[in-house]
């Protein structure tokens, strides 16, 4: 006979103020998550995960419990099978969550880490390592009464630090050089010749370029070319370690290619629709690019969100 009593459940009961709540869970949860990669050793994350489910006015809790056993199973499970996208991660662990909590329509679940990659510098080609913070979200939703029909909106980004060249001080300053090279008797041409062989000084900033994706179907996004976009949108892409040869090609490269903040966004926009011409035109994006000034106080920024479908819009109407 079994005399262990049952506990009460706490959760199930009425709360005092019969209010439902968007989002209950956990935040800051760190796990460790292996993510293969084709023909090479797979890699292994430190993710910090948020997973929330909604909660009706009729329970006073959520089973947060369930959370964590949800995590940990999905986590098990691709340790068996290979994942290889983290949104996808993201996808089961949230699935996973509607069917342990039965009670809930919504839940959520995202996740963040940092990613290094292998970087040589452009001359010397010494190796060195660039962080890169990657993140990954995914929606579960339940379509109808039962809870049996179930859909799951992903989302994948990166965030990049790279370099930007103002184009206005420069303006300012080849208009000063063109002045000062007249006024010392060179002729023209030569001034002209001069001014296009040797970019002219401009202040920098440090720039972060944030990409983020949100569709049904991520299988057509590749999180190294989202990488590669915000870093190409750049003046230029920066290097742990630099000899002066490789200082003088960042250098030259990041002047011969000026840009605003605005820039950057609009080159990410334009690249995301060229490398991934087959996602759906619903699908989200946001683009920000953040440049922290050497010259003032403040930091520029600039964003855009809309759907694939309305960037191809834009651009075709602006190219005609």
């Amino acid at each position: 006979m079994n005399t262990c009593p049952i506990l009460p459940d706490v959760q199930a009961s009425k709360p005092a103020v019969p209010i439902s709540l968007t989002r209950v869970g956990v935040t800051d949860v760190k796990k460790l998550v292996r993510v293969q990669k084709d023909g090479k050793k797979p890699i292994v994350l430190t993710g910090i995960f948020d997973i929330f489910v909604d909660l009706p006015s009729d329970r006073k809790g959520a089973n947060l419990s369930r959370n964590f056993e949800a995590i940990d199973e999905t986590l098990n499970k691709i340790f068996e099978l290979p994942t290889y996208h983290i949104e996808d991660l993201c996808s089961d662990v949230a699935e996973n969550l509607l069917e342990r909590h039965e009670y809930a329509k919504h839940a959520e679940v995202r996740m963040k880490s940092e990613y290094v990659l292998k970087k040589k510098a452009p001359a010397s080609k010494i190796a060195g390592h660039q962080f890169v913070d990657i993140f990954a979200e995914a929606v579960a939703e339940r379509n109808d009464v039962n809870g049996t029909d179930i859909s799951v909106k992903k989302m994948i980004g990166a965030e990049v630090t790279g370099i930007t060249a103002c184009p206005c001080a420069q303006s300012i300053m080849t208009e000063t050089a063109e002045k000062e090279l007249l006024n010392l008797g060179v002729d023209e041409k030569t001034v002209q010749l001069f001014l296009q062989r040797v970019p002219m000084a401009t202040h920098n900033q440090r720039g972060r370029g944030i990409i983020s994706i949100k569709t049904a179907d991520t299988k057509h996004i590749s999180l190294s070319t989202i990488i590669e976009i915000i870093e190409e949108s750049m003046s230029s892409n920066i290097f742990e370690v630099l000899k002066r040869a490789d200082e003088k090609i960042v250098v030259e490269k990041a002047h011969r290619n000026p840009k605003f903040v605005e820039d950057c966004v609009r080159t990410m926009a334009q690249k995301v629709i060229e490398k991934f011409p087959d996602i759906s035109d619903d699908s989200i994006v946001t683009i920000k690019q953040i440049n922290e000034e050497s010259i003032h106080k403040h930091n520029a920024f600039a964003e855009r969100v809309t759907t694939i479908g309305e960037i191809k819009e834009e651009l075709n109407n602006n190219s005609n």
